[in-house]
């Protein structure tokens, strides 16, 4: 009788099928994962434009009509993610603002982010004010 050690090409192949199973459950699952990802990196830096639009309001009575990574005489001090594509617009002197954000990498369902603060006109999926949201 011989002692042969090893796998036959049955259990390989159900080895593999399995494996194929797996990979075709897995894989659909995190499809989006990119797309959740981006679209959150975009609601993440609208909160935070907010919050530095109100720094700037609590120190000039009025909101910045634009934004740079230095401070400027009409600018908050704000940087977006990678990717992300700020429009800030205000009005009424500064009595009010909104901003939309795109981000090349979003293409799934939505592409534009938006927020308002002082006004009752809403902005690219912002249905509320203060709070951003994503058409």
């Amino acid at each position: 009788m011989s002692n042969r050690k090893g796998f036959t090409l049955i259990e390989l192949l159900i080895v593999v099928v399995i494996i194929g199973i797996l990979a075709a459950i897995a894989i659909p699952k995190f499809a989006n994962t990119k797309q959740k990802a981006v679209r959150s990196s975009m609601i993440s830096d609208l909160r935070n434009l907010a919050t530095a639009q109100e720094a700037f309001f609590s120190d000039s009575t009025r909101y910045a009509g634009s934004y740079s990574s230095t401070l400027g005489s009409n600018s908050v001090n704000f940087s977006p993610s990678q990717n992300n594509v700020i429009a800030v617009t205000t009005g009424g002197s500064g009595s009010h603002w909104s901003a939309t954000m795109t981000n090349t990498g979003f293409n799934s369902g939505s592409s534009t982010c938006g927020i308002f603060v002082g006004t009752t006109a809403t902005v690219s999926g912002a249905t509320a004010e203060g709070v951003p949201g994503c058409q």
